[in-house]
């Protein structure tokens, strides 16, 4: 017979509870497949040889205004404190009536957000909206010096 052996003589048939995952894991590998090929594809990692630009460096200000936010929320144009209230007429005072003088503004590392914009939006109203940020510039970690070994040499 052509067929194939049964136990059972008759019609019926058995019925077999057990999920047959075969198909499922063969949808599952050709997805791997399809992922490991893609993912490499999805980076952008195009090789560019940018143009030197023959463009003069900007020129930096000769007296450039610095306003600081300390860590106790006190302003300081320059080296002289200000209080809030009379930044407007300090930065007048500074830049000289000038509005598009760019203002070099930084803050202690311990300042909150929301003090930060506090003072940003003072400036704003103040009709200055040239804003430079100020940071400390660090080392890379290579550059530094090796440190010492646990036996102090």
């Amino acid at each position: 017979m052509a067929g194939g052996i049964r136990e059972h003589h008759g019609d019926d048939l058995v019925e077999n509870h057990e999920i047959n995952v075969t198909p499922f894991i063969d949808v599952m590998l050709v997805l791997l497949i399809i992922f490991m090929v893609a993912a490499p594809l999805a980076t952008v990692d195009v090789n560019v040889d940018l143009p030197a630009s023959s463009a003069a460096p900007a020129k930096r200000p000769d007296e450039p205004v610095y306003l600081t936010l300390k860590q106790d929320l006190t302003l300081a144009l320059g080296n002289e404190t200000v209080a809030r209230e009379g930044l407007p007429a300090a930065l007048e005072r500074v830049s000289q009536g000038n509005r598009d003088t760019r203002i070099f503004l930084r803050a202690d590392k311990n300042v909150g957000y929301g003090e930060f914009m506090t003072v940003m939006n003072l400036l704003r109203d103040a009709g200055y909206l040239k804003i430079a940020l100020v940071g400390l510039e660090t080392l890379p970690a290579a550059t530094t010096a090796p440190a010492e070994d646990q036996n102090g040499q």
